[in-house]
């Protein structure tokens, strides 16, 4: 995030200067950036560390047709049929791999 700021600021600094001037605006932006970035990076965080990895997976592999779900109700995006494909095709995958289990190994002979 710290790379990103340092990067963008220097672009946008002109079209994002009526907003700092303004407290309402600026925190509207920072709060914006917060639930944009820090909470569901925090979220993901959280989740993977109670999470088994096959679960975190599947419900990673969703985000796309969630996303796709939200672009079609809010912002009325029709995804073209590539892209449902594509959407079905990972979380179809991820859905049906399985791990294979570990076969222990035999402890080596002491002599």
């Amino acid at each position: 995030m710290l790379v990103a700021l340092i990067t963008i600021t220097p672009i946008g600094i002109t079209g994002a200067f009526p907003a700092i001037t303004q407290p309402l605006l600026l925190l509207a932006g920072i709060g914006v950036g917060i639930c944009s970035s820090v909470i569901p990076y925090v979220s993901d965080q959280l989740a993977m560390a109670r999470l088994p990895r096959a679960t975190f997976a599947l419900l990673l592999s969703l985000l796309p047709a969630s996303a796709a779900l939200i672009g079609i109700l809010v912002l009325h995006q029709i995804p073209t049929w590539i892209e449902i494909a594509g959407i079905l095709l990972v979380a179809g995958r991820v859905a049906l791999h399985r791990e294979s289990e570990a076969v222990p190994r035999k402890p080596a002979k002491s002599m």
